[in-house]
């Protein structure tokens, strides 16, 4: 967590000590959570925490992006609220504020962890599946070719509430069987895995 910007995300989060309390703070650090959480922002709650303190766009754009940053990474590497506290007091956050972004964190960090774990390493999900083979007996270049082609169809959606999108491939017969001994390999490993 040591990085060369600290001071100046240190001053976004206390630009305005008397306009921004750690009060604010910690209910700005909510409304982050449930961003990560997938709950979504209120963003006028987000906005009227930080009129106080006169922040510009900019200022909150990054003061939300330096509390995301920030939570998002002590809940991946399962940091303890005292341990983060520590931390950001030791890069010149007050003590009240770092106390109150931890309180926070620590009310939430358990969910956070399992909605992040469940977010990661996912692949896009298969929606639907078509096929059909076509079998190319000769063409105008070719005498005899005699060779079936694969013509695949996947509806491929990247997230849950995302509309699947089409993706063709062709494959002749050889790519295909090899593509069939790859997913059977990749089905066993992961019966295996449990």
């Amino acid at each position: 967590m040591h990085d060369p910007n600290w001071k100046g995300i240190n001053r976004r989060l206390v630009k305005d000590e008397a306009g921004q309390s750690s009060v604010k703070l910690r209910l700005l650090c909510g409304q982050v959570l449930q961003e990560l959480l997938g709950q979504g922002m209120d963003y006028e709650k987000v906005q009227k925490l930080t009129a106080d303190a006169r922040f510009e766009l900019g200022d909150v754009k990054a003061t939300v992006a330096v509390l995301s940053f920030i939570l998002s990474s002590a809940a991946k590497h399962s940091v303890d609220g005292e341990s983060l506290s520590s931390e950001l007091q030791q890069l010149g956050l007050p003590k009240e504020h770092a106390a109150s972004l931890c309180r926070c964190y620590e009310e939430k960090q358990s969910p956070l962890q399992e909605y992040l774990r469940a977010c990661s390493l996912r692949v896009n999900r298969l929606a639907g599946t078509g096929w059909r083979v076509d079998y190319i007996m000769s063409s105008s270049l070719l005498r005899s070719v005699e060779e079936p082609m694969v013509h695949l169809r996947l509806e491929v959606a990247a997230a849950p509430e995302a509309p699947a999108q089409p993706v063709a491939l062709s494959l002749s017969a050889d790519k295909f069987q090899v593509l069939l001994a790859e997913l059977k390999q990749a089905q066993t490993l992961m019966s295996s895995l449990g």
